[in-house]
């Protein structure tokens, strides 16, 4: 259904996912469902190793479903995103339906999956549907491991500076000078663009595909300077490793090499920055020039998250300068507004996701585990401490971005090794009890 919660059209869709039951026990074996997220489900299932590594221990079916409106999952073809009354359906709320109806139809065609017990997996934004799926579905999944899932980065819940305070100790514990060197950048590009030849000399510098002509496009090159050193640190992984780009093994090291001096003249300081970002954009050497509106993989829908941060997926940042290395910018909802409606024709509604699931009140619900990595920035809004015996934290401190939900690997640090272990221990109790 586009809508599951209107009755006044019928229109239907098709959605993908994605199978594996080789290792499979028929007659009721468990199924691990992956609650798709912004992007395409293929580009997810390559990189949720932890689901088929211990697929085999536990006779698991694996399923990943594809989030609607992302991928090749689209409501209305290629008009989906043609104006704000088509994108109307993408929400939270329809694509947990989408999830629950699609496990009732596995369950109902698929020989022996009958009284399969489901958990729901998922990481950063599938991971708070993972979260969300066994809160407002307990009856479909008997559990989820929600790995760096921010589900408290709405409201008020967490300071919002939080976030970029944790990328800022990221750089600062991987060299000396690297998080100064970075807070002095924003004021040296600031002196260079004020004249013609300042800016083309950064366009040069930083090998832009198209020249900088004026300050609202400084501010695009600061934004995706920004965008770049958040990226890292939630990449920063302990071997190479290709998400968002190809980056070799704790890429944030690497990018501190070229920034060990915050004290030098600004051309100097700034053609250190540009060797700094090259080990993100061109570590496989392939890029000619940069356009720095293209911060990540394809895989990933920024066209349709943008949206969702325009209508229910609203979370306050801000950055002051001080505790952290960014440009101060204040959190302005209002700004926002006017931002969403001059882009998609609709306003956000900041509080809609705490009146929904309940922000920091989720006492009642059960067998939930949040996996946080402790250099993630995302664990700023995430669960940090357990709830109760049944709503679990586990905290990974050398992990980044849901570093457990990726293949197990020779240089993975001890704690996403226990981390595994603990989340597996928790698995297999709820299998049992569903039984």
């Amino acid at each position: 259904q586009v809508d599951h919660f209107g009755f006044d059209d019928n229109l239907t869709f098709q959605q993908r996912y994605l199978i594996a039951d080789q290792h499979w026990k028929k007659n009721n074996g468990p199924i691990l469902f992956y609650t798709g997220n912004e992007g395409d489900i293929t580009w997810f299932s390559n990189n949720t190793g932890f689901m088929w590594d211990v697929a085999q221990e536990l006779n698991a079916m694996l399923v990943f479903a594809e989030h609607r409106y992302y991928g090749e999952s689209l409501p209305f073809g290629n008009e989906s995103y043609s104006d704000s009354k088509r994108l109307n359906y993408l929400t939270s709320e329809q694509a947990l339906a989408d999830f629950a109806v699609l496990i009732e139809h596995l369950k109902s065609t698929i020989a022996g999956a009958r009284y399969s017990p489901v958990i729901a997996i998922g990481g950063s934004y599938g991971g708070m549907l993972a979260a969300w799926f066994r809160m407002k579905y307990p009856h479909l999944v008997v559990g989820a491991l929600a790995a760096s899932a921010p589900i408290w980065q709405f409201g008020d819940l967490v300071p919002c500076g939080a976030f970029f305070s944790i990328v800022t100790n990221d750089f600062k514990k991987s060299g000396t000078g690297c998080a100064e060197s970075i807070r002095n950048s924003w004021s040296a590009i600031d002196r260079l663009s004020s004249t013609d030849a300042g800016l083309q000399w950064l366009s040069r510098t930083f090998h832009l595909c198209s020249p900088l002509k004026n300050l609202q496009e400084v501010a695009v090159l600061k934004r995706g300077l920004s965008d770049t050193w958040i990226n890292l640190a939630m990449m920063n992984y302990p071997y190479a490793a290709d998400f968002l780009e190809p980056l070799p093994a704790w890429p944030v090291e690497e990018v501190c090499k070229f920034l060990k001096d915050p004290s030098l003249s600004d051309k100097l300081l700034l053609q250190n920055v540009f060797q700094a970002i090259n080990v993100y954009y061109n570590y496989s050497g392939q890029i000619q020039c940069y356009d720095m509106d293209e911060t990540a993989t394809k895989s990933l829908g920024q066209l349709g998250w943008n949206y969702q941060t325009c209508t229910e997926m609203v979370m306050p940042m801000c950055a002051d300068g001080v505790s952290d290395m960014f440009e101060p910018q204040k959190w302005d909802i209002n700004a926002r507004s006017e931002e969403c409606y001059k882009l998609w024709g609709v306003r956000p509604r900041p509080s809609w996701i705490i009146s929904m699931y309940g922000g920091k009140n989720i006492y009642s619900h059960s067998n939930i585990i949040f996996s946080n990595g402790g250099m993630d920035p995302w664990s700023a809004g995430g669960v940090t401490r357990n709830i109760s015996h049944s709503l679990v934290a586990i905290v990974i401190p050398e992990g980044a971005h849901h570093l457990d939900l990726r293949s197990h690997n020779p240089a993975d640090p001890k704690s996403v090794r226990q981390a595994r272990d603990l989340e597996l221990c928790y698995m297999k109790q709820w299998i049992k009890k569903a039984r």
